[in-house]
């Protein structure tokens, strides 16, 4: 047993790194400073430690949001003894720029930040990134089969009643977000859909349009797929309000980034240097229950302390795990809902001729192949921009194909001009590669009172991370940040823990 006089030089230890980790802690994450007051509380000792020089500190998975910020992290903290490994050719994980000629870009990921989303609006500024407003003023227009219909939103997004609304953010102010199977009525809304829940209240045609779009976008499926617990958990992230979930003016869809949201883990990679391995996906993690753990990459062996695995759970299935993970955390993994790729297009005009016309540029169909476009213009709207989330398999892959087919509906929408597009871009991300599988995680009824407990926790050296583990807003940018954060801070203080033990 540990006496108070064995413990006061971790504590010593722990208050040096915290000191050098916390002077700009925030809700949104840690803004970490003094690296070498944290250079000094990692080594623990003035004496030299026994030299592993192949031996890292640190491994970190995915070169995404969380992962560079992890490693932003570290080597703001004064840890220079890492690596970050992704399986793509490129940075930016679920967040990827089209570049549309002079400097103009179409975001094909993640791309919106809003009110409550500090942790990666404090990023940009730090990185120099600027933001401007999302357009949405004027009439949106809906297509419902020959039927044409356009109305104003006040919001910008989709259009629920605000009986519905109240009802179910009183119902979020017991869900907590970071954990919502520790809700004190987690197995009952845990065993309905939302689909089920909106039939018993009697919702109107037109909620039922706004919902189905705005639950297909935000969580990639329709009502009758999600638990109500996960939906319930999700606008508890975002201050109980479903308006703010949901809407653009004062909403997550608020906020663009200047040059496109990819510019930040451009950035961040810019400072990586060697220490930023490409086309590296790592196979297999053999003895993750050891001091020393070895990641079986496409370019060697890499051995090192602590592993940050900033990855969708789903993508974790494509690593061997030697031993095996625990049970809890192999089974969440397994069930992980992984069918959300998301397929956005994007259709380049030389202005955004539909402003002149009182338009928005959003177009929400009922039957058809688009769920909702809406103008993604740069913020001088020198060019004109539709893009366009798409329902899966009601667009042909064949790209002559699917201009046409959404520059006729575009016609119909806002006006003859929208046949002539000057480019055209279309990004599955279900097609590009094997290492995103799902966008995002439309959890299904049972789930999370079954699973939830073994997101978080640490397997061994295993830290897991990735927006789906974030506390606040997971699933978003800002949560990929945010988990980016804690995973370093976790790593930091596994180093610091482990080296007073050892030396």
């Amino acid at each position: 047993m540990k006496t108070e006089k064995d413990k006061q030089p971790l504590r010593a230890r722990r208050r040096l790194l915290l000191q050098a980790l916390g002077g700009g802690a925030l809700v949104g994450g840690l803004a970490l400073t003094g690296s070498a007051n944290a250079k000094a509380a990692l080594s623990g000792s003035t004496r030299p430690r026994q030299a592993d020089s192949d031996v890292l500190d640190v491994a970190i998975i995915g070169a995404g949001l969380s992962g560079l910020t992890s490693a932003r992290d570290l080597q703001r903290a004064g840890c220079e003894s890492f690596v970050v490994l992704e399986a793509r050719e490129r940075v930016g994980g679920r967040t990827y720029n089209h570049e549309l000629g002079n400097g103009v870009v179409s975001e094909a990921g993640g791309q919106w930040i809003g009110p409550g989303q500090t942790a990666i609006a404090d990023l940009a500024r730090q990185l120099e990134v600027g933001t401007f407003d999302q357009y949405y003023q004027g009439k949106t227009v809906y297509l419902a089969g020959d039927a044409r219909y356009a109305e104003a939103s006040a919001s910008g997004g989709a259009s629920v009643s605000h009986d519905i609304a109240r009802k179910l953010n009183e119902m979020a102010r017991s869900v907590p977000g970071e954990a919502p199977w520790t809700a004190p009525n987690a197995a009952e809304l845990d065993n309905i859909t939302l689909g089920e829940w909106l039939n018993q209240q009697g919702v109107t045609t037109e909620d039922k349009i706004g919902l189905n779009m705005s639950t297909t976008l935000t969580f990639g499926a329709p009502p009758a797929s999600l638990s109500l617990l996960h939906y319930l958990s999700i606008i508890n992230t975002s201050d109980c309000s479903l308006e703010q979930l949901e809407g653009i003016k004062d909403g997550a869809q608020e906020t663009r980034f200047v040059g496109g949201s990819q510019i930040l883990c451009t950035k961040m990679a810019e400072h990586l240097g060697g220490k930023l391995k490409l086309s590296c996906p790592v196979r297999e993690i053999v003895g993750w229950d050891q001091d020393v753990v070895e990641l079986h990459t496409d370019q060697g062996i890499i051995r090192a302390r602590q592993i940050i695995a900033a990855l969708n759970p789903a993508l974790c299935n494509q690593i061997r795990f030697t031993p095996a993970l625990p049970s809890g955390r192999a089974g969440l993994q397994d069930r992980w809902p992984a069918h959300a790729p998301m397929r956005k297009t994007v259709h380049v005009y030389a202005r955004p001729f539909w402003r002149d016309q009182g338009m928005n540029g959003q177009v929400v169909q009922t039957q058809g192949p688009i769920i909702w476009s809406y103008d993604n213009s740069p913020p001088d709207g020198s060019v004109g921009i539709i893009s366009a989330f798409i329902k899966p398999g009601q667009l042909s892959h064949n790209p002559a194909e699917a201009e046409r087919v959404l520059s006729d509906l575009y016609a119909r929408a806002l006006g003859e001009e929208a046949r002539h597009p000057t480019q055209f871009h279309d990004h599955d991300w279900g097609k590009v590669d094997p290492w995103s599988l799902t966008c995002i995680h439309p959890i299904p009824p049972g789930f999370w009172t079954q699973w939830g407990e073994f997101l978080r926790p640490a397997a061994g050296r295993l830290i897991w991370s990735g927006t789906e583990t974030a506390d606040i807003w997971p699933g978003a940018m800002d949560g990929a940040v945010r988990s980016g954060h804690r995973a370093a801070f976790q790593a930091l203080q596994a180093l610091t823990e482990n080296r007073r033990t050892t030396g």
